[in-house]
C-alpha cells in the first residue's frame, strides 16, 4: 500500500502515548493502527473484555480483538505476544509491507513484523505535536489537576506558618511534631479525597532543599525555607497538576528574603517572555539574564565553591500533561513553543547554607501569551 500507515501500541493506562491517540485507559495491551487512506480509517485491538467499553469509548473506526486476526501458526497464550502477533496479522491481510510506529513501540512489534516481511521504521516525532497541543478537553483536565494541587500546597503552607515553635525550633501542631514526612502524609490524604495518585511530594526545609530534587526529610523548622513542590495525577483523566510553592514559619532571614525577591522577578519575566513562536532557550535566557545580574551562579557550584553561594542548576521549565516531564523544555537549547503547549515555569535559586527557593506555575501556551493555570500567592507568610 502506498498510503501511510502508522502503529502505536502498549498498555493504554500507562503508555500514554497510546493514551492520548484513542482517550481509552485500559489495563491490557492493545495497539492501534491508523491507515492516512483515502479512506482514512483506524483500527483498535484491544483484550475482548474490553471490546464493547472501547466500541462506546474509544477514538477508533473499528475495534477488534487478538483472535479475529489470528495468524496462520495460531496466537500466543501470552497477551502482549498474542496483541502483537494480531497486528502484524491485521497489517498482512492489509497488504502493508511498511508501516510507521513512534518512539515508544515495543521492540516486539517490530521484531514480529519483520519476521513476517514488514516493515517498521521509527518517526521519532510521531504523536509528539498533537500531545504538545492540548485541546480544550485538555486543558481543562489540566485547570482541574492544578486547582487540586494548589489546595493540597495551601493546606500545608499555611499549617506550616500556624504552627508552634518549639525552644529549639522545631515546629508541631496539636502536640505533633512536623516532619517532612507528616506534611507528605496530609498532602497525599488531601489529594487522595479529591481523587488524585501523588507521588513523593518534595517537603524540603533548610539546606537540604539546595539539592533540587530531594524530597526532604527529618523535622521541620522556624526560620527555615520550606520547598513544598507537589505533582498528582488525576485517577479520572490521568492528567497531571504541578505547582512549587514557599513558606517560612517565623522570621524570614535576610538571605532567604534576597533569594526570593530574585526568583519573583525571574519568574515575571519568563512570563512575559513565554508565547508561542518563541523557544524554550529564549525563555530559559530570559530568566539567566534576570539571576545573572543578582549575582546567581548559572549551573551547579563548581568545586570549592562557598557554602554561601547561590546558584541555579536546572532550566526554567518543562512541558506536562498526560506524563508529568514531557516536551517541550525550557532550557539551553529548547525547541519552538506551540499554541497549545502546556509547561510549567519555575525558576529557582539555591545556596547550600541556605537551601533552596523555587515557585513554580503552569502555563498554556498562547499565540500572545501564555495563560496562567494558578491563583496561589507567591509570598513566604502564610
Amino acid at each position: 500500500m502506498s498510503q501511510r500507515v502508522t502503529i502505536l501500541a502498549g498498555v493504554p493506562s500507562i503508555s500514554k502515548s497510546v493514551f492520548h491517540r484513542i482517550r481509552f485507559a485500559a489495563h491490557d495491551p492493545a495497539v492501534c493502527i491508523d491507515f492516512a487512506g483515502p479512506p482514512a480509517k483506524s483500527i483498535l485491538i484491544i483484550r475482548d473484555v474490553e471490546l464493547q467499553r472501547a466500541r462506546n469509548i474509544a477514538r477508533a473506526d473499528r475495534c477488534y480483538v487478538p483472535k479475529d486476526f489470528t495468524p496462520p501458526g495460531g496466537l500466543s497464550g501470552d497477551r502482549e505476544i498474542a496483541t502483537a502477533q494480531a497486528a502484524v496479522e491485521c497489517l498482512r491481510r492489509h497488504a502493508v509491507g511498511r508501516a510507521v510506529g513512534d518512539r515508544s513501540l515495543p521492540l516486539l512489534y517490530v521484531s514480529l513484523a519483520r519476521e513476517a516481511g514488514i516493515e517498521i521504521e521509527l518517526d521519532a516525532d510521531l504523536g509528539v505535536v498533537e500531545r504538545r497541543q492540548k485541546d480544550q478537553q485538555e486543558v481543562a483536565n489540566l485547570k482541574h489537576a492544578q486547582q487540586a494541587t494548589e489546595s493540597a500546597i495551601r493546606m500545608a503552607c499555611e499549617r506550616i506558618a500556624r504552627a508552634n515553635a518549639r525552644p529549639d525550633g522545631v515546629l508541631e501542631r496539636d502536640g505533633q511534631t512536623l516532619t517532612s514526612d507528616v506534611i507528605r502524609r496530609w498532602i497525599d490524604l488531601h489529594l487522595m479525597d479529591l481523587g488524585f495518585t501523588n507521588e513523593d511530594s518534595i517537603v524540603a526545609c533548610g539546606p537540604i532543599g539546595a539539592d533540587c530534587h530531594h524530597p526532604g526529610e527529618g523535622e521541620i523548622r522556624t526560620g527555615q525555607p520550606v520547598i513544598i513542590d507537589v505533582f498528582p495525577q488525576d485517577k479520572q483523566t490521568l492528567y497531571h497538576g504541578d505547582c512549587t510553592r514557599m513558606v517560612v514559619h517565623g522570621q524570614v532571614p535576610e538571605i532567604v528574603a534576597r533569594m526570593h525577591t530574585m526568583v519573583v522577578e525571574a519568574k515575571q519575566v519568563a512570563e512575559r517572555a513565554t508565547h508561542a513562536g518563541t523557544t524554550g532557550d529564549a525563555v530559559h535566557r530570559a530568566t539567566v539574564d534576570v539571576l545573572k545580574r543578582h549575582g546567581v551562579h548559572i549551573g551547579f557550584p563548581p568545586a570549592g565553591a562557598p557554602d554561601d553561594l547561590i546558584f541555579l542548576p536546572h532550566g526554567t521549565g518543562h512541558g506536562i500533561g498526560l506524563d508529568l516531564k514531557e516536551p517541550p523544555l525550557l532550557d539551553f537549547n529548547g525547541v519552538e513553543l506551540l499554541p497549545g503547549d502546556c509547561v510549567t515555569i519555575e525558576p529557582a535559586v539555591y545556596c547550600k547554607r541556605v537551601g533552596g527557593v523555587r515557585i513554580e506555575d503552569m502555563y498554556i501556551v498562547r499565540a500572545p501569551g501564555a495563560d496562567n493555570l494558578n491563583n496561589l500567592t507567591e509570598g513566604l507568610a502564610w
